[in-house]
């Protein structure tokens, strides 16, 4: 079985997929890592240069790749990977995989993005603390109908371990 994690940005899904992995004696599968492996490009890079519509397409196409490549992995998207080309739908018809929300306040999401706006395209041009918490709530209902299609939804605010805890005990 695959565990595909799902949240906005900062909400835990790159720190919190490698400790499950080792948890669970998985592998741990980037997204980002793997389009930026495969087109030899930052995101930065790929948003500045071919913009979001092309990032969102190669999105797609790679977690398709590595869906289908993968078993006993865990999968971190990036935030708006399940918003865009049925991408939701098709992983919840997936019986090899669970989908997981971490899902992380606005508050704790605007603490945690406040010193990585440089390398999040979608975030680089926002100046304020207040701007950023309502960038971070326009987007999270946008995107809630699509985060909330998973099959589990875990607080993220807490700790690391307390939050594989709880993804484990709902898993298994």
């Amino acid at each position: 079985m695959n565990i595909v994690l799902i949240g906005y940005m900062a909400s835990g899904k790159s720190k919190i997929g490698v400790e499950l992995a080792k948890t669970l004696n998985y592998t741990f599968q980037d997204l980002d890592n793997a389009i930026e492996k495969g087109e030899d490009k930052t995101i930065k890079e790929i948003f500045s240069d071919s913009g979001e519509l092309y990032f969102r397409k190669k999105e797609k196409e790679y977690l398709d790749i590595l869906v289908k490549n993968s078993s006993n992995t865990v999968i971190s998207l990036g935030g708006g990977t399940p918003c865009y080309y049925n991408t939701m739908e098709s992983l919840l018809a997936n019986k090899d995989l669970k989908t997981v929300y971490l899902n992380a306040s606005i508050p704790v999401l605007a603490n945690r993005l406040n010193n990585e706006k440089s390398k999040r395209p979608l975030i680089s041009h926002i100046k304020t603390d207040e701007l950023l918490m309502e960038f971070i709530g326009k987007h999270l209902f946008e995107r809630g109908s699509y985060y909330n299609m998973s099959e589990v939804k875990i607080n993220a605010n807490g700790k690391a371990d307390d939050i594989i805890e709880d993804i484990l005990l709902q898993l298994f």
